[in-house]
């Protein structure tokens, strides 16, 4: 049987839209083979045994044991010029007119090229403050993040990707009140997903129940204020900050779950915590990520995506036996890891300087795809003490082999440019990996700064025939899909979940697998536990949607961000339906209107 005949129909139309290679009319990818054929003769390229390389490449590719992000299925192997970088967190935008302008320019650039972006928005000073060079009214950071949404709107206004973006601010920054209300008005900013910066300090305050200063450098104007030292984005040291007025941090604090209850933003990034366990913590500070939070990165940073689909790693599923073929998961993360290290030498950038921060660091994001599904094919409910014990157990797998695999090819090829053996050694993440992996790191070094991140995985998860995504429950059994065709239009499908496909092939019914249960009848504390089980065994971070039912009360709402930050989680997202994100749009209305880069169409692949 041809291999296109595989497929589901919305994965034929997935693959056809956006990771097909074409030409004008000339079409090369004629079946699924081709494509997976491309990708690994390409990377392999990179190797001095290519042929070796590319039949382990392809058989880590075949039947979608492995998906890497969907730049790298669209670009690589192509005539394009494209980055092979799903997303990049951009420069420090300059507190002047023309430093803004020249970094809406780069994200210009960057998103031309089919890459998503990132951008601390901190730096930016308060509206009402005087411009004293021009002698004008500033008129603050969110004025200027409409900027970057037109602009992301005009770049990305045809074709089958759509516009992603990541906008933060520091929670002490003067207009964190209007950032937080920002997305309250559904034509605004649908281009960006928002997160707070949040400290430690400001948690501390809260739990406290303190006043909160809402600070900004003072600048050449230090000497006529009072000022506070704080660490700042764009400056290597604390600098002086003035104080435009004080809070009650518990005020602020709800403000933010009252509006991410209402309006599913912001969400928060434990900025602090971030860069505590960064693995670069020696030579680098982080303000931002990419546009789906999985991957915190330094001005110009990149992500390189990839990961293993665990449905196809379920040994006799449905039964008594069912059980994770955990030593061909190892396999295929060695594998995995070497391709995605083949991806920074083989790709284009949009900017030079981010291919200089791509290579200094050599970062890759290996995580997993499938769990929900890969657990009801174990006869597991996913949210059960089982199941966390499972996906921890995966993760430990992934991460251990990866730190292997990048080892081993240090060994051959030499370690990331950054690295310091003893300040890397002493790192949060590094210190708490087996003596083994320790010890083979002082010997070799390491090829990757980083190994581990969850990405939402959401249109590669349709190609592999609508397996669940990433680290999130199935958000159900069948339901309708839109996607987006490579004539701009969206074409609707009715979609089966993966394990619930073949749960009723098995059984020759409508019926559904015993341990089903979709992303509605998770208790959103089960989310967090999920989230929190592998935050350990990931040395990024985790992209994951905390589902709220909209019947949910706001008192026992109120504390799952503080819940995510006690659990030692670098960040939290949450979605419980409401009239901006969760309504259905009239005619009239969605030709008016992009859809919320958030809602299950948000896509960073």
């Amino acid at each position: 049987m041809d291999q296109l005949n595989h497929l589901s129909p919305i994965a034929q139309h997935v693959w056809d839209a956006k990771y097909r290679y074409r030409r004008q009319d000339v079409v090369y990818d004629v079946q699924i083979a081709d494509t997976w054929q491309r990708i690994a003769a390409s990377l392999a390229a990179q190797e001095k045994d290519s042929l070796h390389w590319q039949r382990h490449f392809y058989d880590c590719l075949q039947n979608f044991k492995f998906l890497p992000g969907g730049r790298i299925q669209a670009g690589a192997g192509t005539s394009h010029q494209v980055t092979l970088f799903n997303c990049f967190v951009m420069g420090t935008i300059a507190d002047s007119m023309e430093g803004i302008f020249n970094a809406l320019k780069e994200g210009a650039l960057t998103m031309q090229q089919g890459g998503g972006v990132g951008y601390d928005f901190s730096t930016l000073r308060p509206r009402g403050t005087q411009a004293y060079s021009v002698g004008s009214i500033a008129s603050g950071p969110v004025s200027f993040m409409r900027l970057w949404d037109s602009m992301c709107a005009t770049i990305l206004s045809t074709g089958a990707r759509r516009g992603a973006m990541m906008g933060t601010l520091r929670c002490d920054h003067p207009d964190i009140e209007q950032f937080i209300a920002a997305k309250q008005d559904r034509s605004q900013l649908r281009h960006f997903n928002i997160s707070v910066l949040v400290t430690d300090d400001f948690m501390a305050a809260v739990r406290n129940d303190e006043d909160w200063p809402l600070v900004f450098p003072a600048g050449e104007h230090a000497g006529e204020v009072a000022v506070l030292l704080r660490a700042w984005p764009g400056y290597a040291h604390p600098v002086p900050c003035k104080c435009y007025k004080r809070v009650r941090a518990r005020a602020l604090w709800e403000s933010i779950m009252r509006a991410t209850y209402d309006y599913a933003e912001p969400g928060v990034l434990f900025i602090d915590r971030i860069n505590q366990r960064n693995n670069l913590y020696y030579c680098e500070r982080i303000n931002s990520t990419n546009p789906c939070g999985e991957v915190p990165l330094p001005p110009y940073g990149a992500c390189n995506l990839g990961s293993i689909n665990l449905t196809q790693f379920v040994q006799d599923p449905f039964t008594e036996r069912a059980q994770l073929d955990m030593a061909g998961i190892a396999a295929i993360a060695k594998t995995a890891v070497r391709l995605m290290d083949n991806v920074i030498d083989a790709s284009h950038f949009p900017l030079a300087s981010q291919a200089e921060q791509a290579h200094l660091a050599r970062r890759v994001g290996l995580g997993v795809t499938g769990l929900a599904d890969a657990l009801m094919m174990l006869n597991i409910r996913y949210g059960s003490k089982q199941s966390l014990q499972i996906a921890q157990a995966v993760m430990q797998t992934v991460c251990h082999a990866a730190y292997q695999a990048s080892i081993d090819i240090a060994q051959e090829k030499g370690p990331f440019p950054l690295f310091e053996r003893d300040k890397y050694l002493a790192g949060a993440f590094i210190r708490n990996l087996p003596q083994t992996i320790r010890e083979g790191i002082v010997r070799y070094g390491i090829r990757n700064s980083h190994l581990t991140a969850i990405a939402p995985t959401g249109t590669i998860s349709l190609l592999a025939n609508n397996v669940s995504s990433g680290l999130e429950p199935v958000f159900d059994s069948v339901y309708t899909r839109r996607v987006l065709g490579r004539d701009g239009d969206y074409s609707e499908y009715q979609v089966t979940d993966y394990a619930v496909a073949a749960w009723r092939k098995r059984q020759g019914d409508e019926s559904l697998p015993p341990a089903f249960v979709n992303a509605h009848h998770v208790s959103p504390t089960d989310h967090l536990q999920m989230q929190a089980a592998i935050q350990p065994l990931v040395d990024q971070a985790i992209s994951k949607t905390i589902n709220v039912p909209e019947a949910y009360a706001f008192d026992a709402f109120r504390d799952l961000y503080q819940q995510a930050y006690d659990l030692g989680l670098k960040g939290c997202t949450t979605f419980r339906p409401n009239p901006v994100t969760g309504a259905v749009l009239s005619k009239v209305e969605e030709a008016q209107l992009t859809p919320h880069c958030c809602n299950l169409e948000r896509e960073a692949d």
